[in-house]
């Protein structure tokens, strides 16, 4: 990911005072505000190359308004904000990537937010396989999506593909890929 991609991840997921602005409660900036208080604080960046950046981040990171006039974070959010995405049935399993130092934790406590808005999870266990590398020796544990919704839970799917709830009881996680 390059220093810009890393930098809007900042300022759009969790601090957006670096740059003297303000989130509207979905999460939204008018992309001339942001390059415009990008340039206040000595970072340069064009449309043409925020563009650039939305189109071919690997994680689809960002999201254009229809109308191209705003940018918000896809998801991961710590900073209040309700991305007005609809409630929709899961299907069956979903997967979490994790390492393999917090399984204790989790399998007391469940899955929770953390310092996030809500709980990510992958469609694809390889995909969850790759966000647990992030955190050390990765680990990828099944969620039983299905029976959460049926059980009340709601869930979420953000524009890059990203299935969101607000916590995964222990009681819903199992190990790997199941049919």
């Amino acid at each position: 990911m390059s220093r810009d991609s890393k930098f809007l991840s900042l300022v759009l997921r969790h601090a957006p005072e670096e740059l003297d602005l303000k989130l509207d409660s979905q999460g939204w900036v008018l992309i001339d505000d942001l390059l415009r208080q990008m340039r206040r604080h000595g970072r340069r960046l064009s449309k043409e190359k925020l563009t650039e950046i939305v189109e071919t981040n690997d994680k689809q990171r960002f999201t254009l308004s229809p109308d191209g006039r705003k940018i918000r974070a896809a998801q991961g959010h710590s900073v209040n904000v309700d991305l007005g995405l609809p409630t929709i049935e899961p299907p069956k399993f979903l997967y979490h990537g994790t390492a393999g130092a917090n399984l204790d934790s989790i399998f007391a406590d469940g899955l929770h937010s953390g310092r996030r808005r809500q709980v990510h999870l992958s469609l694809s266990p390889i995909t969850a396989k790759q966000v647990g590398t992030r955190h050390g020796r990765p680990v990828v544990l099944r969620v039983e999506a299905g029976c959460m919704h049926r059980d009340g839970f709601a869930f979420q799917r953000a524009d890059n593909g990203v299935w969101l709830t607000d916590q995964v009881p222990s009681k819903y996680l199992g190990f790997g890929i199941q049919d």
